[in-house]
């Protein structure tokens, strides 16, 4: 049987890879220099590859050096599930998970399932991190992250995905705003539509739900659905929310106006992922079960129809 690399070899070269400097590297390893750089080179030699491009004042990585760091990476990630499997055995739903959620799902779905998980699971704790799709999805590649929530459509290659619900997107726009009694998606204004900038899962949905073509912005974009929302409230356009952010209250001390469409209307998906190798699989199992009867009795609450005003009507008593 041909040698194998070690973990620990490929643990020095992903940390050479994320340096790019041998020094930096062997001190998050722990190691000294001479070891990091011998076991890089003994990598190389059981690979019979160049993996590393060694410069005087500097290190590149070699096209087959990147490919195999991010090999490396999924295989580190799978050996510490494996570790976390045989600890997390006696007791699946106890400790420690370090979920990552996207900006446009976290402040409205969290606060109110993590309470349902606590209730339920009291020795089970949630380490947070917020951030775009794609820098999530890699987190939890590498192993930086147990569970990760996201929308759909996206590319998420062959990482464990379970759809959990899918919304709507609502149109908000200005209080006096003329639009049709039948909303159809086909009546969006292009001109006048905002969008989140670049990164942001809801920029794409809103492009394909509304039949566009993605195209240059007219100069400005929203960095959150917080300043999506006050955009709007300027009369700078009209945008599609989804519809929890709506139940949540996002548009509670707003003047704006939310409209479903007609069906078809512009959707996307709630999805929990993970990587297929995940020590977590009852804590995926458990909080998908979660999110779904917690959207259920949000879809059960009696909403306001057709339209939603961020300021209630006065009552008229």
């Amino acid at each position: 049987m041909a040698a194998l690399p070690s973990l620990r070899q490929l643990s020095y070269l992903v940390a050479l890879a994320e340096r790019l400097n041998f020094t930096q590297a062997a001190q998050d390893c722990f190691v000294t220099q001479s070891t990091l750089s011998a076991g890089i080179m003994e990598l190389e030699s059981i690979l019979n590859a160049r993996l590393v491009e060694r410069e005087r004042h500097r290190v590149l990585m070699t096209p087959l050096g990147l490919a195999v760091t991010e090999r490396a990476r999924a295989l580190l990630a799978a050996a510490a599930d494996l570790v976390e499997s045989t600890q997390d055995a006696a007791a699946p739903l106890a400790g420690i998970v370090r979920l990552g959620v996207i900006p446009t799902i976290a402040p409205f779905l969290l606060p109110q399932v993590l309470p349902d998980m606590r209730a339920q699971h009291p020795a089970l704790q949630f380490a947070l991190r917020e951030d775009l799709t794609a820098n999530l999805l890699a987190r939890l590649d590498n192993g930086q992250l147990d569970l990760v929530l996201i929308a759909l459509p996206y590319e998420t290659g062959n990482l464990l995905v379970r759809e959990l619900f899918s919304e709507e997107l609502w149109l908000v726009t200005p209080p006096g705003e003329k639009t049709p009694r039948r909303l159809d998606i086909t009546a969006i204004d292009a001109e006048r539509l905002l969008l989140l900038e670049e990164g942001h899962c809801l920029r794409g949905h809103t492009i394909t739900g509304c039949g566009l073509a993605p195209k240059p912005t007219r100069g400005y974009e929203a960095t959150s659905l917080y300043t999506l929302v006050q955009m709007i409230e300027e009369g700078m356009g009209v945008g599609l929310l989804p519809e929890m952010t709506l139940q949540a209250g996002l548009l509670r001390h707003s003047p704006l106006i939310a409209r479903p469409f007609a069906a078809p209307a512009p959707r996307r998906g709630i999805a929990l992922v993970a990587r297929p190798s995940t020590s977590r699989r009852e804590v995926f199992d458990r909080l998908s079960e979660v999110i779904v009867a917690r959207h259920k009795q949000n879809q059960a609450a009696k909403l306001p129809s057709p339209s939603r005003r961020g300021r209630a009507k006065p009552s008229g008593k």
